[in-house]
């Protein structure tokens, strides 16, 4: 997959697929099979590597975990703006294959796993991000209790997503917006609003 620059993150570069890419190789043929969301960054994840680049104040010297971390775009994002520690999660081998890659171009230390952490106790760390972990209404009711658990230990939360149909709005607040590009959900990866948003509660 060639790299290139995220669209209006061009402090960040990417292994993105093509139509060269022949990603159907890596398709499963069964049904657990994950899709190959890594491949693309998508719209929940550039709005929040966009405002933690932007509001380096929010990472710096912190412990982050990015949760569904797909391209690993979003910890790379923290690393940059000087987290003191990232690690990055997610369900799929593959994503974590490309997160390796994707944090030696771009010349930051990340810890990749590949894990399915939202039934647990919440992780030591200060800082969670979840970026497009609302396209699923099951995915996105056992995603909020996680991250109310992980609110309530004193974890800050941070979400982004362009308000994708199974984010509960009602229970979050909006921080900030920007257009960005997105690559998931059948669009052409051209700019749509994005929100970053807080849990209603965060301190």
């Amino acid at each position: 997959m060639p790299i290139s620059p995220v669209p209006s993150i061009p402090e960040i570069r990417l292994h993105t697929a093509g139509p060269a890419s022949g990603l159907w190789r890596l398709a499963g043929r069964r049904e657990a099979d994950p899709a190959p969301y890594w491949a693309y960054p998508w719209a929940g994840g550039a709005v929040l590597a966009r405002y933690l680049l932007d509001q380096p104040e929010i990472v710096v010297g912190r412990r982050v975990l990015d949760l569904g971390a797909g391209s690993g775009l979003v910890a790379i994002a923290a690393a940059k703006a000087g987290a003191a520690a990232v690690t990055a999660v997610d369900i799929d081998a593959n994503a974590i294959a490309t997160i390796g890659l994707n944090a030696a171009i771009n010349g930051v230390d990340i810890v990749a796993r590949a894990a399915d952490i939202i039934e647990d106790p919440p992780p030591d760390i200060d800082l969670l991000v979840v970026g497009d972990l609302f396209y699923d209404p099951a995915l996105a009711l056992r995603v909020m209790a996680f991250l109310r658990r992980c609110q309530a230990s004193g974890i800050e939360v941070l979400i982004g997503d362009p308000e994708r149909a199974h984010l509960p709005q009602g229970e979050l607040s909006r921080i900030a917006t920007h257009a960005v590009a997105d690559f998931g959900g059948g669009s052409s990866g051209g700019a749509v609003p994005a929100g970053v948003f807080s849990l209603f509660g965060n301190s």
